[in-house]
């Protein structure tokens, strides 16, 4: 959907107050921010690209990685709102480098995989889909014990 419709949508739709944008294209989405009505929302629909969206005037987030990270995600997000950039920055990258692999072999795989690591609870998935290979698996793990290590680092 173009910038302009999401916009006209917006306007003339009192019942339409938000969108989740996950286009991950910067251009439609400063354009949708900047021609929106005060009072619509843009959410952001892409992890990776939910800290520059912030910082260009979004409102939040729809996040899967946070199912796995939530103090870091959460932390990040806070930290844009209030224009903390140097803190949202740093936990920005901290995950950074696990968003893709999260979606690798599908979502929610991923996501159960470092949940399953982090005991908090199996990774169960219904058919069709299935969990993630083994070297997927030991990639995040790895990529989990990096995020944990550099939060303790930042406690």
């Amino acid at each position: 959907m173009s910038a302009e419709t999401t916009v006209k949508l917006g306007t003339d739709f009192k019942n339409i107050i938000a969108v989740k944008e996950a286009s991950g294209d910067l251009g439609q989405i400063m354009q949708i921010i900047q021609n929106k009505p005060d009072d619509f929302l843009v959410i952001s629909g892409d992890d990776a690209i939910t800290l520059p969206m912030l910082s260009l005037g979004g409102d939040g987030v729809v996040s899967v990685v946070t199912n796995a990270f939530p103090s870091e995600f959460s932390s990040m997000v806070s930290a844009a709102l209030i224009d903390d950039i140097e803190t949202a920055r740093m936990f920005h990258y901290g995950v950074l480098n696990i968003i893709d692999p999260l979606f690798e072999e599908g979502n929610p795989a991923g996501v159960k995989e470092v949940l399953k690591f982090k005991r908090v609870c199996e990774n169960f998935v219904r058919l069709p889909l299935c969990t993630v290979s083994d070297n997927l698996s030991q990639l995040l793990v790895e990529l989990t014990k990096n995020i944990e290590n550099l939060s303790k680092l930042k406690s």
